[in-house]
């Protein structure tokens, strides 16, 4: 039976949400990273005397069968008909119903609410291909069901769409028969009440980071050593999540023709070559344009592909 691979990805996002506390701002103290790893006090640690320290591995455990699940009905309407499955007709249901548990800790049920309250205000993108769209979509359908339709909405940038969840003024009776909708200036207890979300969950088509582009004679050159076509579109988010292996490993097709450094060009370039190469361009890039103060960057692992 066919165990979904995208729970692994939602680990992430339980894992992050921990990170950003109720009514905190999005500014961060010089030395203090804290943020980037306050989940323990969340999660149930099962200690013994060897391991009082030990922190949670998530990437230990196993998948078990829960009746409960799934987080999210198939019918969200963000999802792509072609790798829905009840769209293409499969008649069972068992499949959505795994969720991944780890050895060493329990991970708390995903709340929606308390997730876009630790986003608030926050920009979560991610970047890739396929594979990174099927876990924006999945994301967004954690969330839709609890946002008032008038309040969510879909917007396109060049390769990036964005799921927004706006702001939700203050609705005060002002009579029997209408209701008038004030724009107030609530307190921070009120603040923390309201569901002034202002948070934004991105994708970016970029399924090899780096530039691809058509050449002379029509020909697709991967520069390897250009990235900035793709990169404007990532700055200004406060957590970016990274992905790309599929199109550098197509096994029965290239994802390019000719790769390029500098002016120099290559016709039959290794692809694991290609592959290190672009993710140097990648990590320098980050390097050079993301403060870690005020940008998580995570980069994910190979995933199995849309029919494994």
């Amino acid at each position: 039976m066919t165990k979904p691979s995208s729970c692994l990805f939602l680990i992430f996002f339980v894992a992050i949400s921990f990170n950003f506390f109720h009514c905190k701002s999005s500014e961060f103290n010089l030395e203090d990273l804290s943020w980037l790893g306050e989940m323990d006090a969340e999660v149930n640690m099962v200690q013994n005397r060897h391991a009082l320290r030990r922190r949670c591995d998530f990437t230990s455990g196993e998948w078990v069968f829960d009746q409960s699940y799934p987080l999210y009905d198939s019918s969200c309407p963000y999802l792509t008909t072609a790798v829905t499955c009840k769209r293409n007709g499969r008649p069972d249901s068992d499949y959505e119903k795994w969720r991944w548990k780890p050895h060493g800790c329990s991970i708390p049920r995903f709340d929606a609410l308390d997730f876009l309250g630790r986003m608030r205000r926050k920009r979560i993108m991610l970047v890739g291909d396929s594979i990174m769209r099927n876990q924006w979509e999945s994301l967004v359908c954690l969330i839709h069901s609890v946002i008032p339709t008038a309040r969510r909405i879909v917007t396109y940038n060049g390769p990036s769409m964005a799921f927004h969840a706006l702001v939700t003024k203050l609705k005060i009776p002002t009579s029997r028969t209408r209701t008038s909708t004030l724009t107030v200036m609530p307190t921070p207890k009120m603040k923390c009440l309201l569901q002034d979300y202002e948070m934004s969950i991105e994708f970016s088509w970029a399924p090899l980071l780096v530039e691809l582009k058509k050449g002379f004679g029509g020909k697709r050159i991967l520069h390897l050593d250009l990235i900035e076509e793709n990169a404007k579109y990532w700055r200004g988010v406060d957590v970016l999540v990274f992905d790309s292996a599929h199109w550098w490993t197509h096994s029965d097709k290239s994802s390019w023709d000719l790769t390029m450094e500098g002016n120099t060009v290559f016709r039959n370039s290794n692809p694991i070559v290609a592959y290190e190469k672009g993710l140097f361009t990648w990590a320098k890039w980050v390097d050079l344009n993301l403060d870690p103060r005020k940008t998580r960057v995570i980069f994910r692992s190979m995933s199995p592909r849309h029919n494994r």
